[in-house]
Formats: C-alpha cells, sequence, structure tokens
C-alpha cells in the first residue's frame, strides 16, 4: 500500500502552499543524492518526497487526492519508482536555489550536470462506457507524438557552453546586477543540432505513432485526469519526454444513472402485476439479474440490490443498485376495463391503507443516501 503523501512531507491535511513546499525542500536536502551516494533508501525517499510534492503543490491534483487518494492517479501517474531523477531535477530543482552550489537543476552528477528539458505534454480524451467505469478497463489509444528522427546528433551549445542558461550583467543605479535567463540557442537543453536527417524539423524532431496502453482504475468520474509518465512529446538534445495526460469522459447509459459509486433504475410495472406480485429482469453494469417483486408492492417502493453499484475507486467496496418501483397508470380504458375498475373503487380493500411500515417519500430520501 502506497504511503500518504501528506505523511510523507510530515504534514496534515490542512498544510498550507508554503509549508508543503518548505517541508519538501526539507526532505529534499535531508535524502539528496549528493548527501547520500550509493545510499539506494535515500533516493527512494528522495523520489517519494518530489511526489508527494508534484500532487500537493498543484491545486487541482491536490483537490482530487484529497477526494480519491492515490487512486486518482493511477493508470500512469509516477509513483514512488516512477518518478525519475530527470523529472525531479528538471521540474523543481529552482525550490533549491544554491542548496547544492546553484546547480541543481542538472542531472548526471546531481551537482553540475548538463541540464535536461522536458518535452511538452500531450492531452487526449478516452470516452468510458459505464461498465467500464465499474469495472475498470485496459484501453489502447493511438498517439501522433514529436520523438527524436533516428541518426540525429547533437552539440554542445556554444552560447550557453552547454549550461542551458546565459549570464547577463547589467549596470544599474544600485550597482552591476547579474541575471540568468534560458538560453534562446539551444532553448535550455546545452545542446544544439549537429547533424539532421531529411525527415527531422528543424529541432531534430519528427512525427511518430504509438500505441499506448492506459490503465483506468474502476470508479472514475467525468472530468478526471489521469496521467502516463514519458508518453508525451520528446524535446531535441540531452532531454526527458513529456507525459499524456488522459482526460476521462463517461457515456451516459440506456437504463442506469450513476450518483456516486451508487447507481439508479427505473422499474414500471403494471397495476395487475403490482397487485399479483411477479418477477422482472433488469439491467446492472455486470449483465441482467431478475428480481422479484412481492404481491402488492406500492408505487415507490425502493428495492436495494447490494454491491451491484459502482466500485469505489479508493478501493472501499462497491455501492448498490437502488431499484425504483414504478406502477404505471393506463391512460385509456376499453369498457370492461372501465366497468371492472368502476366497481373495484367502491370495494373497500382498494382503499388506501398506508401502514406505518409504508414511509413516506422524504424518507425514502433520506433512506436513500444514508
Amino acid at each position: 500500500m502506497k504511503q500518504d503523501f501528506y505523511e510523507i512531507l510530515g504534514l496534515n491535511k490542512s498544510a498550507s502552499a508554503a509549508e508543503i513546499k518548505k517541508a519538501y525542500r526539507k526532505k529534499a536536502i535531508e535524502f539528496h543524492p549528493d548527501k547520500n551516494p550509493g545510499d539506494s533508501k535515500a533516493e527512494e525517499m528522495f523520489k517519494k518526497a518530489a511526489e508527494a510534492y508534484e500532487v500537493l503543490s498543484d491545486p487541482d491534483k491536490r483537490a482530487r487526492y484529497d477526494q480519491y487518494g492515490h487512486a486518482a492517479f493511477e493508470g500512469g501517474g509516477f509513483g514512488g519508482g516512477g518518478m525519475n531523477m530527470e523529472d525531479i531535477f528538471s521540474q523543481f530543482g529552482d525550490i533549491f536555489g544554491s542548496a547544492f552550489g546553484g546547480s541543481f537543476g542538472g542531472f548526471g552528477g546531481f551537482g553540475g550536470g548538463q541540464r535536461r528539458v522536458k518535452g511538452s505534454n500531450l492531452r487526449i480524451r478516452v470516452k468510458l462506457s459505464l461498465e467500464e467505469v465499474a469495472s475498470g478497463v485496459e484501453k489502447k489509444v493511438k498517439v501522433r507524438r514529436k520523438v527524436q528522427a533516428p541518426g540525429v546528433t547533437y552539440k554542445t551549445c556554444t552560447a550557453c557552453n552547454g549550461n542551458g542558461q546565459v549570464t547577463k550583467i547589467t549596470n544599474t543605479i544600485l550597482g552591476r546586477m547579474q541575471t540568468a535567463a534560458t538560453c534562446s540557442s539551444c532553448s535550455g537543453s546545452g545542446q544544439i543540432i549537429d547533424k539532421r536527417p531529411a525527415e527531422a524539423d528543424a529541432q531534430g524532431l519528427m512525427m511518430a505513432e504509438e500505441t499506448v496502453s492506459i490503465k483506468i482504475p474502476a470508479g472514475v468520474e467525468e472530468g478526471m485526469q489521469l496521467k502516463v509518465s514519458g508518453k508525451g512529446n520528446e524535446a531535441p538534445g540531452n532531454s526527458v519526454p513529456g507525459d499524456l495526460l488522459v482526460a476521462i469522459e463517461t457515456k451516459e447509459h440506456d437504463t442506469l444513472k450513476r450518483e456516486g459509486d451508487n447507481l439508479h433504475y427505473d422499474l414500471y410495472v403494471s397495476i395487475s402485476d403490482a397487485v399479483l406480485g411477479t418477477s422482472k429482469e433488469i439491467d446492472t453494469v455486470s449483465g441482467k439479474v431478475r428480481i422479484k417483486l412481492e404481491a402488492g408492492i406500492q408505487s415507490g417502493k425502493i428495492l436495494r440490490l447490494r454491491g451491484k453499484g459502482i466500485n469505489n475507486i479508493n478501493g472501499y467496496g462497491s455501492g448498490d443498485l437502488l431499484v425504483h418501483v414504478n406502477v404505471w397508470t393506463p391512460k385509456e380504458l376499453n369498457k370492461e376495463q372501465r366497468e371492472f375498475f368502476e366497481k373495484m373503487s367502491s370495494n373497500e380493500n382498494f382503499e388506501p391503507r398506508p401502514e406505518k411500515s409504508d414511509k413516506s417519500f422524504f424518507e425514502k430520501v433520506k433512506d436513500m443516501f444514508s
């Protein structure tokens, strides 16, 4: 079981953005590879802290995590071992300032290696049926992404000497000020094209189509976003690929309506079936089932089929299927039918006699949400 992100950073759930950043900086400095050479446990903690910060520092991701836990980022999101050093150094190096000689943004020797840029992310939408949402599914999608062309080679950028940044010194009324900016010649990668194949663009990249497998956990909801690490666009030179962001869309079911982990089904029965009792076949997300209706069942009765709803995204069991019984009243009658009901209208057995066990509409609604 994955460790709680707040626990990793030593925080409670009410922590502010500033407290999250401070806690991450403290943990990452403590477990930084430069301070713990060859220590695999320290490296693992370093990665875990970065993963926790990546989620908790983003308001949208934090909200999803608070609601759904780790399941909100399954299906390709990086976990403790999925976020590599290149990801961490390229995304969070600015947090450390001069804690490691001002060169924390590099990777490869950790202290002063060549900077690695990250390619841009790609976004796609995946539409799921209610049955796929209920049990989880693996989807294979074709993605067109930029990759480095075969045969392309790069060399050290002469404008920044491979640092990816250029330093500018400006004279001001307060004295000489030094600032660093991303190198415009190499876009921060520290490398420029040496040999470019004919099919490559000016950055040495080309479009390629790839089939990507996406594992979607059960219980996802409309609007949730999953991440498949490393399946976005590549960048020039010594770089790491971006990510593939997968937005979830859900199809409307013909007969079932979702409410959280529960499902609702409207069952219509005739007056005769309600009076005499019957059995009916209804839809569920795992196929059809037959249910029995007792004689004298009342319109508005709610039958609960436990465990026939949606699997909870955090693994806390399954919701229920709530079957709403509706007695269908015919709008037109023939002469024989009319005479029968006219005769029955004066029969005391057809007079409404609600019992104490017959719940009101408001009580039924209350039970539905309990």
